[in-house]
């Protein structure tokens, strides 16, 4: 079974995971900074258009949403974003 569909089948919780935890052994400051980056639009696309005016305003907030990146329908939005990472890295 290739990488991608074996990728496929994780919950984005476990994407998430998995793609944190990668990037933070790598030292990959520049893809965690674009994963803070991608949260404000991911809130907005999961209907959450009070979250990402607070994250755009309040860094706090942010930093909060970025520990929860993998759950619920933020991490819904931000599948793609895990599953391209762990493919490229894998």
């Amino acid at each position: 079974m290739a990488v991608n569909e074996e990728l496929e089948k994780l919950s984005s919780k476990e994407l998430h995971d998995r793609a944190v935890k990668l990037a933070v052994r790598r030292g990959d400051l520049k893809y965690l900074w674009q994963l803070m980056e991608r949260i404000p639009v991911a809130e907005v696309e999961a209907g959450n258009l009070g979250e990402s005016q607070a994250d755009i305003k309040y860094i706090g907030t942010l930093i909060d949403d970025y520990i929860h990146a993998g759950d619920g329908e933020l991490a819904e939005q931000l599948r793609p974003y895990y599953l391209d990472y762990l493919v490229a890295h894998s």
